[in-house]
């Protein structure tokens, strides 16, 4: 009998190339969004929603956002991978991560696009 070991898919170069592109995703982001509010403009709500307004900064936070969502659950997974040994329990923990990402980044596609 074959004892199969869960330990989850597609770990390895692609992720670790994945976190790689991801984090260069927001830390490009980071750059445009400190340059944006360093700008000597006053940030108030009718500047930042005139910034939001604009569709490249929507599709940029966008991108931000699921760059963010990937990253964390490579992370993440990785995490439960290595220290939540009893196969069911790690199972049930990626899931409810993998759902709380996914609500996350709806909710910021419907705050972008309502």
């Amino acid at each position: 009998m074959v004892n199969r070991i869960v330990v989850g898919a597609h770990y390895g170069l692609r992720d670790w190339l994945a976190q790689r592109i991801t984090g260069l995703i927001m830390a490009v982001y980071s750059v445009i969004l400190a340059v944006v509010l360093l700008s000597g403009q006053p940030i108030t709500h009718a500047v930042w929603g005139e910034l939001f307004a604009q569709g490249w900064m929507r599709v940029a936070t966008l991108l931000f956002a699921a760059s963010l969502a990937w990253h964390a659950w490579v992370g993440v997974r990785d995490i439960l991978m290595d220290y939540v040994k009893p196969t069911g329990l790690r199972l049930s923990l990626q899931v409810l991560v993998l759902l709380v990402i996914a609500g996350y980044l709806a909710w910021t596609i419907q705050i972008l696009w309502r």
